[in-house]
């Protein structure tokens, strides 16, 4: 084994080794709306955090350029309340824990405070994948050393636009406005591979159950939030971003897979860089490397030799995202109506205990496999207003059904009251519909959609 692949198996394979309990993490990140229509206010939203943390005696965990408290932590909890790349995208993420309940009753006493608050400012938290005034709010990062480098690197896509083989879309700010639903799940080595592969093979189903980012300027998507990560910077190298093209046999093809995914920033003397995305395997192969930092004027040239330390700011996005702890980071499905904000934790949780069965039922699935198409290929086309016409509505039904079964399954040996939170999706299910569609058709029938953003945004 070589030194970058020992380095590799050492931060992803090695934590995966350990012998742990299930444990659960579940990060939300929620839009933040003005009522009146007009830009989110960053004052606004900083004294609604500041009361925040004054009300729970949350620690500071960091502060922007301004000294600003842009991220606070619950010490005996571990839940934080943070700002995802911008001031109108807020994230709750959940202390680690073991009781879908438990990390429910806490986020509902976080946001039902928080709530409070911004509707006294005119404003609202809403579950929604898309911050709905995307198109008015200011949609600028955060005034600190990470977000200022990634707002960089993402609207560098013009230098590239016409010497790559990929398309880029036109917001490269996307990331302001953009929210998802994650939740993160202890791995052991033995099951990862079928872990990466079957979960791969369930992403088509998920996008028919969880799709809530429409945007007009992408009609035909009912999940735009998947396709603006891939078309953007952060797939420059399509192994960073979306799923897997081909199903992994082993540890080692997954190391390999990691070797060719791509750095694109890391740090020296307290300040990030940014650069062309280069792979794993030829950063590390090189003699130096050029970037771009930004000195507190502006960005300038600078020249750094790579380090093994580096392979820390490798910055990936798969749907199925191994981390350095130990954990699968399921990261495609968008932030859900709030009353629904568990079923994405809850479906998961569920089927990672019933990995045999899911892997059996998806690798023999003719509803939607078997008609000429790969996973990443109908993952794409499940995104969409439209089910393509091959597909059987009612075969889809059941199958989908039968997910959930598996997943309730799963919930049930846990023994902890958690398979309710599979509810809407079985509604879901029976009605082939999700938060986006059940939000078009509210438009189509007359609803306002300030009154759908008051409605995604109730307990």
């Amino acid at each position: 084994m070589s030194e970058l692949d020992r380095a590799i198996y050492e931060k992803y394979i090695a934590p995966t080794e350990k012998q742990r309990e299930l444990s659960i993490g579940v990060e939300i990140e929620m839009p933040v709306v003005n009522l009146n229509g007009e830009p989110v206010e960053e004052e606004t939203v900083l004294e609604v955090s500041k009361a925040f943390r004054e009300h729970f005696g949350f620690e500071v965990q960091g502060s922007d350029d301004n000294g600003n408290v842009n991220s606070m932590s619950d010490k005996q909890t571990g839940d934080n309340l943070s700002f995802d790349c911008c001031y109108s995208n807020l994230e709750l993420s959940m202390g680690i824990g073991k009781d879908l309940g438990e990390i429910h009753d806490r986020f509902k006493k976080l946001y039902s405070f928080l709530q409070q608050q911004f509707m006294g400012h005119g404003y609202t938290l809403t579950g929604m994948g898309i911050n709905p005034n995307y198109a008015v709010n200011y949609n600028k990062p955060v005034p600190n050393e990470r977000y200022r480098m990634l707002y960089h690197y993402l609207h560098s896509y013009r230098k590239y636009q016409f010497e790559i083989d990929r398309r880029f879309h036109e917001f490269p700010e996307f990331g302001t406005f953009t929210s998802a639903s994650q939740v993160q799940l202890d791995v052991r080595k033995d099951d990862l591979i079928d872990t990466i592969n079957t979960f791969g093979l369930l992403e088509p189903y998920k996008s028919v159950l969880f799709a809530n980012s429409y945007m007009p300027e992408y009609p035909d998507y009912l999940c735009s939030r998947n396709m603006l990560w891939e078309r953007s910077m952060q797939g420059f190298n399509p192994h960073n971003v979306g799923m897997f093209s081909q199903k992994l046999g082993s540890i080692d093809e997954l190391i390999e897979y990691i070797r060719s995914q791509s750095i694109y920033c890391t740090m020296r003397n307290g300040r990030y860089i940014d650069f062309e995305p280069v792979s794993v395997g030829e950063f590390f192969s090189r003699r130096t490397i050029k970037g771009e930092e930004f000195d507190g004027q502006g960005y300038k040239t600078v020249e750094f030799t790579p380090q093994e330390s580096d392979l820390q700011y490798l910055r990936t996005f798969k749907f199925e995202d191994l981390t350095f702890r130990g954990t699968i980071e399921y990261r495609s499905s968008c932030c859900q109506p709030i009353k629904d904000v568990m079923t994405v934790s809850a479906f998961h949780t569920g089927l990672a205990l019933k990995l045999g069965e899911l892997k059996e039922l998806l690798e023999s699935d003719k509803v939607i496999y078997a008609h000429g198409y790969c996973a990443l290929e109908l993952q794409n086309m499940l995104s969409k207003t439209k089910l393509p016409d091959y597909i059987d509505r009612k075969a889809m039904q059941r199958q989908l059904i039968k997910i959930l079964d598996l997943a309730k399954q799963g919930l049930d040996a846990r023994g902890k009251n958690e398979a309710h939170y599979l509810d809407a999706l079985y509604e879901r299910a029976d009605n082939l519909t999700n938060p986006a569609k059940q939000m078009l058709d509210s438009i189509k029938s007359g609803k306002a959609l300030s009154d759908i953003i008051t409605e995604y945004s109730l307990v």
